[in-house]
């Protein structure tokens, strides 16, 4: 099965999404949410999913300029996710079909084989 092949960039994929994505959340919770030294905990907390975020998907096995498109496609989706998740914000109609042309630019850009 050709999903088969693509099942260890899909994990690196999900992992660094998901990390990036929760890293954002704890970082803008951080500065939204709380005040003075309280602040720390949840924005360094966010630093470091963030700095896992790049280790991740530096590990990917794909060349980088390409990796890069698959990354932004899945790292919508799972903002999405997030965002529903920590800030109880579904998606509206624009961010839906945006999302749709970045997903579909994801895919170009990684697997259209350059003539």
């Amino acid at each position: 099965m050709k999903i088969l092949q693509h099942l260890p960039l899909l994990v690196f994929l999900l992992i660094a999404t998901t990390l990036e994505a929760s890293g954002d959340a704890l970082v803008r919770k951080g500065i939204y949410n709380f005040v003075g030294m309280a602040r720390l905990g949840p924005m360094l907390a966010g630093a470091v999913l963030l700095f896992g975020y790049g280790f991740t998907l530096n590990l990917a096995p794909l060349e980088f300029g390409r990796v890069v498109g698959l990354y932004i496609a899945t790292l919508f989706v799972m903002w999405q996710v997030i965002n529903l998740i920590a800030f109880h914000k579904l998606p509206t109609l624009p961010i839906i079909v945006g999302g749709a042309l970045v997903i579909a630019g994801g895919l170009i850009i990684t697997y259209w084989k350059g003539v």
